[in-house]
């Protein structure tokens, strides 16, 4: 919303109004929030208060459950894989920028600029430690 003075994500709508903003009844809406689908945020009395955000997900569940006749399970499943896929996309945002600038550092060092602090050794680049799982499945004939 253009005309909206808070963030997407204050939660500022009434169970009535988040209601008629998304075109479903409070009780759906009661109800998807018991189920985990969407949850809004509380104000100091308990009751329920609905974001921007809170509302197009409320409209996006509608959808799946209407359109494309996916059940409540479902469509927490969708919405949880697509969180998933909403956090390794801004990992690997990050990852690349620590890359590219891993790589801006060897082409200064290379061109012989060096990052090195006062007292280090200047053949050594900063390194995030990191671990790896490595699983192994043993295979079994008979």
């Amino acid at each position: 919303m253009a005309g909206n003075p808070f963030g997407d994500d204050t939660p500022v709508y009434v169970i009535s109004v988040a209601a008629e903003l998304s075109g479903l009844h409070p009780q759906t809406l009661r109800q998807y929030d018991r189920l985990g689908l969407v949850s809004p945020g509380r104000a100091s009395g308990r009751g329920r208060r609905y974001s921007m955000r809170d509302i197009t997900l409320l409209r996006e569940v509608q959808r799946l459950s209407q359109e494309e006749g996916i059940n409540l399970a479902g469509i927490k499943r969708i919405l949880e894989l697509e969180q998933q896929v909403e956090e390794l996309r801004a990992q690997l945002f990050h990852l690349h920028n620590e890359l590219d600038a891993a790589r801006a550092a060897v082409a200064r060092r290379a061109r012989g600029g060096t990052d090195a602090e006062p007292g280090e050794g200047g053949d050594r680049l900063p390194v995030r430690r990191a671990s790896v799982t490595v699983w192994r499945t043993q295979h079994t004939t008979e």
